[in-house]
């Protein structure tokens, strides 16, 4: 705790001699002092130079001790600042009024030594101990706020790991989920969904495809179309990566499991592995969907050569032998053609090397 006589104390009074007797009396106990002859020139002061205590007269012209301590407690600035009330007035009323006002302590007038020696040392000691108590709950704010950081790097690191594993069993995978964080960000800033949820989808994304670890190299990496047994274990990989997923307890976590699921289910209900429909699927997962669906198309594959943007974009808004308009949210899918521009620019500058 510092000493008080550090303390600075703001004298307010229209009378030079009430200033002078104040400076004399408070100068003889180390602290030293401020002084405004009038109520607007007190408020400019403790604003610019935040006095520990403020002594303050009330018969006062133009703005008088009442109108000023009642500012000086409607500024966040100076509302902390304790105030004590100078008054000749020794009724009840006038003393009530005072403290109504915002101020903490009242003396009357003539001033007693001891009386304002006493006030002022407990004032400042209450206002250094409210000071205290501001600080160290900033202190424990910014502990949080850390541990809070820290917390959610651990998370990523957890995305990243399984992401990296994915990349090993598909060398094309890398380069794909970095574009789909982006991708799916993209759309629900667009789309004005929660602000929580752009950077929980930007980070949940990557996992949609991480059940892949699962799946046979043989089936993952064959060049060529899957036969009826390949397709239904490849089909597995959703449930195999929500499983993987299930037992997290981050947000990311969680909403990469859910995507991990639903992301190949289909508006119109012919997806799998569920066969759900509509507003049944996760809101996460049919934004996952249509960005998967759009890098699959630009990406090269074991089973294909890479489409340009415009070919990709005609597929999805026009329909071919596999892909229809009508597996999107009709929603998601017109956000998705105003960003047309903005997801061509990604695959551009995240495009495989």
């Amino acid at each position: 705790m510092k000493d008080l006589r550090s303390a600075r104390i703001l004298l307010v009074d229209d009378e030079p001699r009430n200033i002078k007797l104040l400076q004399a009396l408070l100068h003889a106990e180390g602290y030293a002092t401020l002084s405004a002859a009038n109520g607007r020139d007190a408020l400019v002061i403790a604003v610019t130079a935040l006095p520990d205590l403020i002594l303050l007269d009330i018969m006062m012209p133009d703005m008088d001790g009442y109108e000023t301590v009642a500012k000086l407690k409607a500024n966040a600035l100076t509302q902390p600042i304790p105030v004590i009330m100078l008054t000749a007035l020794d009724d009840r009323a006038a003393k009530l009024q005072a403290l109504e006002a915002g101020a903490e302590e009242f003396i009357t007038k003539p001033i007693d030594r001891a009386d304002l020696s006493v006030r002022v040392r407990n004032l400042l000691r209450l206002k250094e101990y409210g000071d205290f108590l501001v600080n160290h709950n900033h202190i424990l704010e910014d502990q949080v706020a850390e541990r809070t950081c820290q917390l959610e790097e651990a998370y990523r690191d957890t995305v990243f790991t399984l992401v990296r594993a994915a990349e090993h069993k598909d060398e094309e995978t890398g380069h794909h989920v970095r574009r789909i964080s982006y991708y799916c960000q993209t759309l629900a800033q667009a789309m004005n969904l929660p602000l929580e949820f752009h950077d929980t989808i930007f980070q949940a994304s990557p996992m949609h495809d991480v059940g892949k670890i699962g799946i046979p190299d043989h089936i993952l990496l064959k060049p060529g179309s899957f036969n009826g047994e390949e397709w239904n274990i490849m089909r597995t990989h959703c449930a195999l990566g929500a499983s993987i997923l299930s037992n997290g307890t981050s947000p990311y976590t969680k909403m990469g499991a859910e995507i991990a699921l639903n992301h190949h289910e289909r508006w119109d209900g012919t997806g799998y592995p569920n066969g759900l429909k509509g507003e049944a699927i996760p809101i996460a997962a049919r934004v996952m969907q249509i960005c998967d669906v759009y890098d699959a198309l630009r990406s090269r594959r074991p089973y294909k050569a890479p489409l340009d943007h415009k070919r990709s974009m005609n597929i999805i808004l026009q329909g071919d032998d596999r892909t229809q308009p009508g597996h999107f949210d009709p929603e998601v899918l017109a956000c998705f053609a105003e960003q047309a521009g903005h997801l061509a620019a990604i695959y551009d500058q995240h495009g495989d090397a």
